[in-house]
């Protein structure tokens, strides 16, 4: 498959995102942080965060978005950087329909021998979540290695489990 290839799935449409796809990643990133993560400080502005999406994330990192076929609507994304799962978010709203398992699934295929991902502690969805795909933990950690200073854990998956 073609780096800017999409995939279509049960109503949802996976393709490599585009500059124009700021306004809306960061938007889901701010949702889902927000309803799956309140006890976290808001170290950044909306604003910042905007910038941060568009300027760093977007150039930096293979990020993939999952839209609904019907309506275009962005509903999650996720950033690969090298075997680093940087981001997987998805809009609250969407949370349980299989569209975390297809972002997954796409950066698996990016990298396929090994995939590695920080998680809060507290997120014990998210821990649930990758745990079912055969994430290990690797390393834990007191926060001191985030800007919100929130304990966090280290996850490695290997194609060889």
């Amino acid at each position: 498959m073609t780096p800017n290839a999409s995939i279509h799935t049960g109503g949802v449409s996976l393709r490599t995102a585009t500059a124009e796809d700021a306004e809306p990643i960061t938007s889901v990133f701010l949702a889902s942080r927000a309803e799956a993560m309140p006890y976290l400080p808001r170290v950044h502005s909306d604003e910042d965060t905007l910038a941060w999406i568009t300027h760093v994330v977007l150039p930096g990192t293979t990020v993939w978005v999952a839209e609904e076929e019907d309506t275009g609507n962005l509903l999650g994304f996720a950033s690969l950087d090298g075997t680093e799962l940087d981001h997987l978010y998805l809009r609250p709203d969407v949370r349980r329909r299989g569209i975390g398992s297809l972002l997954l699934e796409k950066a698996r295929e990016a990298s396929p021998v090994e995939l590695n991902l920080h998680v809060f502690q507290r997120n014990t969805a998210a821990r649930a979540f990758y745990e079912r795909y055969g994430f290990s933990v690797v390393d834990f950690n007191d926060g001191s290695r985030n800007e919100e200073r929130e304990p966090d854990v280290t996850y490695r998956w290997t194609a060889q489990g």
